[in-house]
């Protein structure tokens, strides 16, 4: 399900070098965390969260025929930003 993941994610976003997707197991559920610049992420949810809800439909459903249970998560990288100047 990662590469799937990784090939549809990258090809949304305008800065597909800054997107990764990480499989982390958690109580017997396989998340995957999408990390992603400041400025794809409202690319990666979509109007009303349409695109991301896709994703997740698409994720779960390729999991349950494999008898895997699995979410997406997208985790916002901590990035500072430069004071603005006056």
């Amino acid at each position: 399900m990662q590469p799937f993941l990784d090939y549809v994610v990258k090809a949304l976003v305008d800065q597909p070098e800054s997107a990764s997707v990480t499989p982390v197991e958690r109580n017997n559920i396989t998340v995957f965390e999408l990390r992603l610049h400041p400025d794809d992420v409202g690319r990666v949810i979509g109007r009303q969260g349409a695109t991301i809800h896709a994703l997740r439909n698409l994720l779960m459903a390729g999991s349950a025929k494999q008898g895997l249970r699995t979410t997406l998560e997208i985790v916002e990288n901590n990035v500072q930003k430069a004071p603005p100047t006056r």
